[in-house]
């Protein structure tokens, strides 16, 4: 493997212009399709196949063909002033007016008046109408929305306070832009502190673009082929920067030490991609390995999100592993520090700044050494403690109510609630199938009564058929509201009420509708959760015994992974669930975790942590391989790599800590859970928890039985390959490259 690397590495760093004629090529192929390729459609209509809210969904959909679920609708409500009725004369007739506005719209399906439908409150304080649109939200035109805008502020002028909930509207998330670009502005400085190189800073950010740009080009460009779309590529876009960054940023760091050391430019930049291009290769193996573990969830979406994001860290690594050196090749020096510059002194490893570097991560390593037990017992503690609260997780599916109190979304949720009760925000659709019942009617209208006396429902509409005549739907008011640990006792409830009724009536039921959907949605995922984390610690050990060739090693990596991982989790609820500190963050509504976020944790965090692990630790297995003592071995990984993983993890964590100021709860807490998680793996685990652990077993830590030493294929990722092909050290001052230390940026 490093032999191979060691040979690419030196192939593109003497064909540069080739390699980067390619990758201008690729970039510009990729574009052209994006912009060629036609629009992609949804991420499909079943989101989660096999649970019963989705196959009553499907079950609607087959019934009643007139009905298109998938439309955008808008649900406006009206609330009248204190000592005031919207049943008012001068109330009724604002209201009237923008139903009859918002029916005349070309996309618009139906506008429900509130008085002709019963969406008036008893006390006559508040009203709802609905509109259903023809076509998504994503399709609806500005017309039709500048339309709707001007009804409402209209019917505003009455004195009515008017607010607006559903899709049509509805306030997207700004979770890309402003978040990206803080991140990458943060990634540059921290990287510019690191290397005291402009050039050396600007490589990785640069590389890391070009490779995002590829992923997502190509995904746009088989949008339409496999089903993808810009949803399906927000994790290729954030973990391609993310691992774009950091793999680039090893392979610099280690030209910067191969040229301190004596090296001449290309087989500095040879020996750079043959040792931390290696390491680059499995770290981009483990991650690849976590996305792609993301299909074993059982959802198309997430399979789609994970394999793009895998395709996208694939490209990282090939982008690092010929791109990066052909760049060095044009600009050999340049990523030099200045000092390293004017004056050619060796030494320092990775610029004018590693000597305090070095020192900080000797005396760190050492301090561990001497106190192995104490900061393992420190460490384990702490997150321990942290990873508590996990045990009380409640995942759901936060809806208006999680929206911070500025958005009409929220205010109309509340204001739903205030009138017509909790539970009126998530009814439950029940979807009646008669078609083995002797009197359909009689058996939908004994369903409906059943659920109406089931406790904690407060209400059930009329059965309406279908033109067949053999299905019926009706919906459930339950009294608490949809994230409600009640509410989804009450559907419970009524599922464990099917076998009578099927018996009595020969006929049944299914239980559908938004809050079903997150209830089983988040019941799925819950349990899909410790089958997707044992997949991909299963897979990651089997990678690391083969990288480390030890068996203790790849257990105590993924056990660190764990801790890491259940302390920001607990991190979370303790947050956004409890409350804890909720309002230093912005968070307005605590209540239960988004359903796909503790998936979207583990894998994410996962790759993170294996990439820290494998570059960290792979410097100390190099070191000790090479005939140093395991302790010396240790302090030696330390010095070589500490800073630039510290480097690593704060640009991740500036990334992820980007996201924490949106106004969106659910993106806040992703934003929030990654960058803790990052703290705690790179910090707490990596940092100092691995080095105690490998003072304690010394030798130990790399036994390997003999039986398996010789069952694993045998891979070079230390370079121990590269002794014999590495040349001579030359002088390597811009004095001896005359021509080259011209060439900078």
């Amino acid at each position: 493997m490093a032999t191979f690397l060691y040979r690419l590495g030196r192939t593109a760093f003497r064909r540069r212009w080739l390699v980067t004629l390619l990758w201008a090529v690729i970039l510009g192929g990729v574009g052209l399709g994006a912009v060629k390729a036609p629009a992609a459609g949804d991420d499909g209509a079943s989101f989660m196949p096999g649970i019963e809210a989705q196959k009553a969904f499907d079950l609607i959909g087959e019934r009643f063909p007139g009905s298109d679920a998938k439309g955008a609708n808008a649900r406006i409500v009206f609330i009248a002033p204190d000592g005031e009725k919207v049943t008012a004369e001068d109330k009724r007739a604002a209201i009237d007016e923008l139903v009859s506005t918002a029916a005349e719209g070309s996309q618009v399906d139906s506008a429900v008046n509130p008085f002709k439908a019963g969406a008036v409150s008893k006390d006559a304080s508040t009203a709802y109408a609905t509109v259903n649109y023809k076509v998504e939200s994503g399709d609806l035109t500005d017309t039709s929305k500048d339309s709707l805008e001007k009804a409402i502020e209209k019917a505003r002028g009455s004195g009515l306070t008017v607010e607006v909930g559903g899709t049509a509207l509805a306030s997207q998330p700004a979770a890309g832009g402003s978040a990206e670009a803080i991140g990458i502005a943060l990634a540059a400085v921290v990287l510019l502190i690191t290397f005291g190189s402009l050039a050396a800073a600007g490589l990785p950010l640069l590389t890391a673009v070009i490779g995002v740009g590829v992923s997502m080009c190509a995904i746009l460009a088989l949008g339409s082929t496999l089903g993808l779309s810009m949803t399906t590529g927000t994790l290729a876009s954030m973990l391609g920067l993310a691992v774009g960054i950091d793999y680039a940023l090893f392979v610099v760091s280690r030209y910067r030490e191969e040229r301190a050391n004596g090296h001449d430019p290309r087989e500095a930049a040879g020996l750079a991609v043959g040792t931390a291009g290696s390491a680059v290769v499995f770290a981009g193996l483990t991650v690849i390995i976590a996305l792609a573990g993301l299909s074993v969830v059982g959802v198309p979406m997430l399979t789609k999100m994970g394999l793009c994001a895998a395709g996208a860290v694939a490209i990282g690594v090939l982008v690092a592993l010929t791109l990066v050196p052909a760049l060095l090749g044009m600009w050999p020096n340049a990523v030099l520090s200045r000092k390293v510059r004017k004056t050619g002194k060796r030494g320092g490893g990775t610029g004018s700044r590693s000597g305090s570097a070095v020192n900080g991560g000797t005396r760190w390593a050492r301090f561990v050494m001497r106190r192995p037990v104490a900061v393992l017992v420190l460490g384990v503690a702490g997150l321990g403690a942290l990873a508590l609260p996990a045990a009380q997780l409640e995942m759901g599916m936060p809806g208006a109510e999680a929206k911070p109190t500025s958005t009409t979304e929220r205010r109309a949720y509340d204001a739903l609630a205030d009138g017509f009760g909790a539970g009126f925000n998530g009814p439950l659709t029940i979807v009646a199938d008669v078609r083995g019942a002797t009197d359909p009617q009689r058996a939908a209208t004994a369903m409906a009564e059943q659920i109406e006396g089931t406790d904690g429902v407060v209400s059930v509409t009329p059965p309406r058929f279908n033109e067949a005549g053999d299905t019926a739907l009706f919906s459930a008011v339950p009294a608490t509201g949809p994230n409600e640990e009640a509410t989804k006792d009450i559907v419970q409830t009524i599922r464990a009420e099917r076998p009578g009724l099927e018996g009595d009536t020969g006929a049944t039921f299914e239980v559908t509708g938004s809050t079903a959907m997150d209830i089983d949605v988040a019941q799925a995922l819950q349990n899909a959760l410790v089958p997707y984390l044992a997949v991909i610690v299963l897979l990651s050990l089997l990678l690391l015994l083969v990288i480390f060739r030890s068996v203790l090693v790849p257990v105590k990596a993924a056990l660190g992974f764990l801790l890491s991982v259940l302390a920001s989790l607990g991190s979370v609820v303790a947050v956004f669930q409890w409350g804890w500190g909720a309002e230093l963050l912005g968070v307005e509504q605590t209540g239960p975790i988004m359903s796909l976020m503790p998936i979207f944790l583990v894998g994410i965090v996962f790759g993170l942590a294996m990439d820290y692990e494998v570059f960290l630790v792979a410097r100390m297995r190099e070191a000790y391989v090479h005939g140093e003592r395991p302790g010396q071995a240790v302090v030696s990984g330390f010095r070589h790599s500490a800073r630039v993983v510290v480097a690593a993890a704060v640009i991740m964590m500036g990334v992820f800590s980007g996201f924490i100021g949106s106004g969106e709860s659910m993106i806040k807490t992703i934003g929030f859970g990654l960058a803790v998680a990052v703290l705690f793996d790179a910090f707490v685990v990596r940092m100092a928890l691995v080095p105690a652990v490998l003072a304690l077993l010394g030798d130990k830590a790399w036994w390997l039985p003999g039986w398996l030493d010789k069952a694993l294929p045998r891979v070079d990722v230390e370079g121990t390959g590269l002794t014999s092909q590495a040349q001579a050290p030359t002088p390597t001052g811009p004095e001896a490259h005359p021509r080259e230390s011209a060439r900078t940026f």
